[in-house]
């Protein structure tokens, strides 16, 4: 047994059996968690009475890897944008390949960005590139900061070393470092641009950016897109001049809503507002860009380590098409082998911001995943060799009762101008639709004391 496995143990037993059984301290860090309006749609973001665990050499390893990955990420983006035939394997819309045509006037193509990723003994599998407007890492410092002083924990202290990985500080380092880069002298005024919901409950996580802008002294508002307006080459909210955006949109999700006329998209054509991340963050977003990874004659020259990075922790993806390809140095008709391999692949929107489904084949029966593959040539998707996902026992409480179940952990590294600089998880029962079993969890670096 590892002594991550044997620290999980020991926290569990300390709930089951030692002297906290007693829930008091759960019920009072629920109440600190709804005082800190971290919940939506009357649940917490966080029901799990645990941070997740992983140790100071697994949190190394995504760093490293994480890095050189989007290291190759961002080398694969400038030649994408230069090579027509390669931007179409990425399945843009024509307005989304309009506004990654515009340069937005800094360096980065992410500013911010999240790896989703699989962390099983040791190894890492990164399953996804969230590039558009990455979300979580505020909302996980806070829990860390919730969960670093409850009993359970401080009691685990006197045997193991615990580090938190909050990200909040480098989230507006990157930003102003963006907005020098664009050429802005003076202190901006930042809007933080999100849809909100007409009834939201609870607290947006860009709150808590806001604050937190605010007490560093920027003068900081979150902006509908429906309260810009773009006159003399000023974007604003009401009074609120505006020249550094945080965008917190997904491209699609905008363009549903919006054509290319919307004052934001004017400000940025003309150049007159920073916006972060910029529009051509959308061409990492896409999971075809995996698809361009996973291609070997794409990337035979780049750099050894992030070749390395991509064939030992980037699972083989393909946009699908009637077309042939190569797997395992191999030329293989894709939609023949996608039909004859359903138990290692699954079938996944190219965008997130989708209305579409994901479709694992080793759920489903043949008749299924043959319905699957009609409607991933009808619309964009992609294929993705099956990742097998980490697992570990989370206490919960059900009804003031304490149970614990085995769920499916997600490890979310988050990057700022394509340094790895925090951390998140994800944790769930693994299963598609609705469960309440599932949320966000701190992340905390765990050692045994010397």
């Amino acid at each position: 047994m590892s002594y991550l496995d044997d620290a999980v143990v020991r926290y569990n037993k300390l709930l089951e059996t030692g002297p906290y059984r007693d829930l008091s301290w759960a019920e009072a860090l629920h109440r600190r968690m709804e005082e800190s309006k971290l919940s939506a749609g009357g649940r917490l973001i966080c029901p799990f009475l645990r941070p997740h665990f992983i140790s100071r050499r697994q949190y190394d390893h995504l760093v490293k890897t994480g890095e050189a990955l989007i290291a190759a990420i961002d080398r694969m983006e400038q030649i994408v944008l230069a090579n027509p035939s390669l931007l179409a394997r990425l399945e843009l819309l024509p307005a989304e390949k309009m506004l990654a045509a515009i340069d937005p006037g800094y360096q980065s193509f992410e500013v911010t960005a999240r790896l989703d990723s699989h962390l099983n003994n040791g190894h890492v599998r990164f399953v996804q590139y969230n590039a558009d407007s990455p979300a979580g890492a505020g909302f996980a410092d806070t829990l860390a900061d919730l969960f670093w002083d409850v009993p359970p924990i401080k009691e685990l202290r006197k045997k193991y070393s615990f580090t938190r990985v909050g990200g909040r500080k480098y989230l507006l380092q990157a930003l102003l470092k963006a907005y020098k880069q664009f050429g802005g002298t003076r202190k901006p005024r930042i809007a933080i641009v999100e849809f909100r919901q007409a009834y939201q409950s609870g607290q947006s996580e860009y709150e808590l950016f806001r604050d937190q802008f605010r007490n560093e002294g920027y003068a900081v508002e979150i902006v509908s897109p429906e309260q810009l307006e773009y006159r003399n080459r000023v974007l604003r909210k009401g009074s609120f001049e505006i020249d550094l955006v945080y965008r917190r949109l997904g491209v699609q999700e905008f363009l549903i809503r919006f054509d290319l006329g919307h004052p934001l998209v004017q400000a940025y054509r003309d150049r007159t507002v920073c916006v972060v991340n910029s529009f051509r963050s959308e061409l990492g977003h896409k999971k075809a860009m995996f698809g361009l990874l996973t291609d070997e004659s794409l990337i035979s020259k780049f750099p050894a380590a992030e070749r390395k990075a991509i064939r030992e922790h980037v699972p083989w993806t393909r946009l699908v098409a009637q077309t042939k390809t190569t797997y395992e140095d191999r030329t293989i008709d894709l939609t023949d082998f996608i039909a004859r391999n359903r138990d290692r692949l699954a079938l996944k929107p190219n965008d997130d911001y989708s209305d579409q489904h994901t479709y694992l084949g080793w759920e489903m029966d043949d008749a299924g995943w043959e319905r699957a593959l009609k409607q991933a040539m009808r619309t964009p998707y992609v294929v993705q060799e099956r990742v097998n996902p980490a697992l570990s026992v989370f206490p919960l409480m059900s009804f003031g009762h304490l149970e614990f179940r085995e769920m499916q952990v997600d490890v979310h590294p988050h990057a700022y101008l394509g340094r790895v600089q925090s951390c998140s998880s994800w944790v769930s029962s693994g299963k598609r639709g609705f469960s309440s079993a599932a949320g966000l969890a701190p992340t905390f670096i765990l050692d045994p004391k010397s």
